[in-house]
């Protein structure tokens, strides 16, 4: 019913509207926030490469010998360092070469190039050579046709060291005869200050500036005076195709009070202090580019040196490998596809037609079509237009995919990589438990939640606000999880194969139960449950340059929808038998398990749908998700008959037949027998589980054993948390609240909440990290809740259903205080025209045609459905 205009809100519905207005503001202060710090202080350097050049700091330092393994997390403000493996080096370098030249220190980063190529054979060559009288010379080590060279020339003065300059192009393409071929890909050259400094004597500073000014026209040095000082503050060149780089290390600061006697008498701070500043004076007035992120990655002190005082331990050597590559690597990188994790000297992809339509629609078009609906109702256009409430959900669908592009695809938004810390994850755990704990209130009967009465009554077996809340506080462990990097720890990893495995059941369960219980196997059904969970994973890969099972979340659950669908649809006129239903089961996971493990069958699909719809499948991930939950949603099947049943025969409303009667009939007769008997072998399994998996080595143990024994601990807690009248009647608001959007949590945190793909954190680069992610966070639940009240507007409006019809609001709670919106909405009749479907539009042939499609698309859900098919298809085979 509509509010009166008159009537005061109610206390909760004031709290309402001023949370609403408080996170739109939130939300202002973020876009103008990002707008301000990308326009105005990351003017000079919009793709981070002088970020990652010449800034960055250590999120896991820590004592040399410790456990958890120090210094393999570099940070560069904003972006994310990528850490580049073989494949990776061959792709960004094909038949190309990468130069090494300098002493020593130089020598440590081209070793962590070499192992990265190839680890054993690199510390075979490197055991050999240090067995060998004479380690100081040139080198070279080659890997699936990447060359890797260094020259040792601590002077940098050497033959080998001209030939590779005069070499050197910087762009290929300008030059393509031998000179071009010639050139390396990458030219790292160690500034010759130690050598200097322990040999140089007197004339140390000298020859040292002598050795600079020798390389610094190759470096594209700009005199100064020369009429070329307003292009030195120009951004790091960034192109579609990577760059051949010429870069400059600066002199490596030693641990002084670890140097060896002679080498402390020699290597002082006064002259190493004094070549980096003229480093800093040619970097600061020329366009050589110096790596003055190496300096910082051993600033932090004793724990980055080795015991020589002199070389860094193995884990910076890598990082400071990272940085040359992802320097030169990471503009071809982006056009490869997602994960985006490589966002340091990245300016992402061109955009495909298909996301300017689409980012040009959700800003512009649809909130400009919702104007004319609500203001302007008059136009003729604003008759063909949906309701108001739809219209709002499908602009608020579309604009926030089009956040999701900026904070994810752009470099509006910083990254940071993620750092697990144990600490950290269990605190956040306990502060959600806290909000959950203080939240219990006692569940409402669903007449009573409708009518706003307090009427109490005994809630049945896993009612609604408990589901909600079993999927609520299982989302907050999983969106911790992720945003903690808690992957890496066995025991958190497997408590969140079981939260899945949970999901799954209940996916079974709920699904099972509806259809047996309503007998309603209509396309509308389908189609309404389908458009729910797939609404956001199809609209996100277009936007996003993603695909649909990189939400493998919804594609999963979609799956096991279909396959319960028609495992009851087949012959559902004789589901009163509970025997023909459990064969019916028993026959379909035979069937689901041939189609998954046999070889060949996924693969037979994924060809074709490649060479149809231009669809990508990866098939060994599908496999490895199908399996690791393979039979507990058949469970969860079970578990719906067997309830189903129970209630049919404590009605009366069937007669036993079978011994499987027989035996439910004696449960209802001696029911606190039997709760008693589950109750307290429930409270013997969970133990015995915990055991079980504690002889887990690693996840590949684990993940072999979980399609088989992961419905112990859960139907373990199930039967507990329904075990008394008291625990089934209590539930918690504030995880029942996230529940409801559990999956649109799941989804959007790929990109308005992680970053890079959930391979890193979003950032805003203005304010502390804290409440940065506070901000971020609080946004990103508004806009989740806001997107599952949308997506459920827009699914009934495809399929035809309005508010207060049959079956509408099967799969969501309804009245205020369950609605997505904060603010009251309008009315249908507020602000809009006519809801009838017969339009004046005239009398012309093009007319009539138009109005017939008009009604026909708006009476039959299967053109409905074709059309969409339709559009997803052409956009498919069309997007590039």
């Amino acid at each position: 019913m509509a509010r009166s205009k008159t009537k005061p809100f109610s206390a909760y519905e004031q709290v309402a509207v001023a949370t609403e207005r408080l996170l739109q503001a939130t939300l202002a202060i973020i876009a103008l926030g990002v707008v301000y710090r990308y326009c105005w202080i990351d003017i000079s350097d919009p793709y981070k490469c002088g970020a990652l050049l010449n800034k960055g700091k250590w999120l896991d330092p820590g004592p040399r010998w410790s456990s958890h393994n120090p210094f393999q997390l570099w940070q560069p403000p904003g972006c994310l360092l990528h850490e580049y493996k073989k494949n990776d080096i061959q792709e960004c370098f094909g038949q190309q070469r990468l130069v090494f030249i300098g002493d020593s220190t130089t020598r440590q980063i081209f070793w962590a190039v070499a192992k990265k190529m190839d680890q054993e054979r690199a510390e075979e060559q490197m055991a050999d050579i240090l067995d060998s009288d004479y380690k100081h010379r040139d080198l070279e080590f080659t890997s699936a046709g990447v060359t890797a060279q260094f020259i040792w020339d601590p002077w940098l003065n050497s033959t080998g060291s001209d030939v590779e300059l005069k070499n050197f192009r910087a762009d290929p393409r300008q030059d393509h005869g031998d000179q071009a071929r010639r050139s390396a890909a990458l030219v790292l050259l160690g500034a010759p200050g130690l050598w200097n400094a322990r040999h140089g004597q007197e004339n140390y500073f000298k020859d040292f500036r002598e050795s600079i000014d020798r390389v610094i026209p190759y470096m594209d040095h700009a005199p100064i005076g020369s009429g070329l000082s307003t292009q030195l503050s120009r951004p790091f060149p960034v192109r579609q195709t990577s760059p051949n780089l010429l870069l400059l290390a600066p002199v490596q600061v030693p641990q002084y009070q670890y140097l060896s006697p002679s080498r402390e008498e020699t290597i002082t701070p006064e002259k190493i202090d004094a070549m980096n500043d003229l480093l800093q004076q040619v970097s600061a007035h020329s366009y050589a580019d110096v790596v003055w992120s190496y300096s910082l990655m051993t600033f932090s002190g004793r724990a980055t040196y080795e015991d020589s005082g002199l070389h860094v331990v193995e884990n910076v050597a890598h990082r400071k490998a990272d940085v040359l590559l992802n320097l030169r690597c990471n503009s071809n990188a982006a056009s490869r596809g997602y994960p985006f994790d490589r966002t340091c000297c990245s300016n992402y992809t061109h955009m495909a037609g298909v996301q300017w339509i689409m980012l040009l629609g959700g800003m512009f078009f649809l909130p400009g079509l919702l104007f004319i609906r609500r203001k302007h109702t008059a136009l003729r256009i604003g008759r063909f237009l949906p309701n108001h409430e739809t219209m709002s959900a499908i602009s608020l669908v579309g604009l926030v995919v089009c956040f999701c592009f900026y904070t994810d695809r752009t470099q509006i938004f910083e990254k940071s990589q993620k750092l697990f810390r144990q600490k950290q994850f269990l605190m956040a755990w306990a502060a959600a438990s806290a909000l959950g704990l203080i939240s219990i209130r006692r569940s409402k009967s669903p007449i009573s939640r409708r009518s706003s009465s307090l009427t109490l009554y005994d809630q049945e077996f896993l009612p609604r606000d408990q589901s909600d809340e079993w999927k609520g506080w299982m989302q907050f462990f999983i969106l911790i999880y992720h945003y903690t990097n808690g992957s890496k720890t066995l025991w958190i990893y497997e408590i969140v194969r079981l939260l899945v495995a949970s999901y799954l059941f209940m996916t079974g369960y709920g699904h099972a139960l509806y259809f047996l219980k309503n007998g309603d196997y209509s396309l509308r059904r389908v189609a309404t449950v389908l458009i729910r969970l797939n609404l956001l994973s199809c609209i996100l890969p277009y936007m996003m340059r993603t695909d649909y099972l990189f939400y493998y979340f919804a594609p999963l659950v979609s799956f096991w929808f279909l396959i319960i669908y028609c495992t009851l649809k087949i012959g559902h006129r004789n589901n009163t038998s509970a025997d023909f239903v459990m064969k019916k089961i028993l026959l379909s996971a035979m069937i689901t398990t041939a189609f998954t493990k046999i070889p060949g069958i996924l693969e037979f699909i994924a060809f074709m749908l490649k060479y149809t719809c231009s669809i990508s499948w990866n098939v060994t991930e599908w496999r490895f998700r199908m399996f690791l939950d393979m039979y507990i949603v058949y469970v969860g099947m079970i578990v719906a008959v067997v309830l189903n049943r129970t209630s049919q025969l404590g009605a009366g409303s069937v007669v036993p037949k079978a011994t499987f009667d027989s035996i439910l009939e004696w449960t209802i007769k001696h029911n606190k027998i039997s709760k008693t008997a589950m109750a307290l072998l429930s409270l013997g399994l969970l133990p015995s589980f915990w055991l079980l998996t504690r002889r887990s080595p690693n996840k590949q143990d684990y993940n072999w054993w979980m399609p088989f024994i992961s419905f112990i601990p859960i139907l373990s807690f199930v039967t507990l948390r329904n075990s008394h009248r008291f625990l089934r009647n209590y539930h918690s608001e504030v995880f029942a609240w996230l529940g409801r959007c559990s999956l649109e949590t799941y989804v959007l945190q790929y990109h308005i909440w992680l970053a890079g793909d959930t391979k890193g954190l979003l950032r805003l680069g203005l304010w502390n990290p804290w409440v940065e992610a506070a901000m971020l966070t609080a946004i990103f639940l508004w806009l989740s809740w806001l997107i599952a009240g949308a997506t459920q507007t827009i699914a009934n409006w495809i399929v035809g259903k309005k508010p207060g019809s049959q079956g509408y609001g099967e799969d969501d709670t309804v009245g205020l205080k369950y609605s997505p919106y904060l603010l009251p909405k309008m009315e249908d009749g507020e602000g809009t025209p006519s809801k009838d479907t017969r339009f004046d539009i005239g009398r012309s042939g093009t007319s009539q045609l138009l109005e017939k499609c008009v009604v026909l698309f708006s009476e039959d859900l299967r053109w409905r459905l074709g059309l969409i098919l339709l559009v997803m298809w052409v956009s498919n085979v069309t997007y590039r």
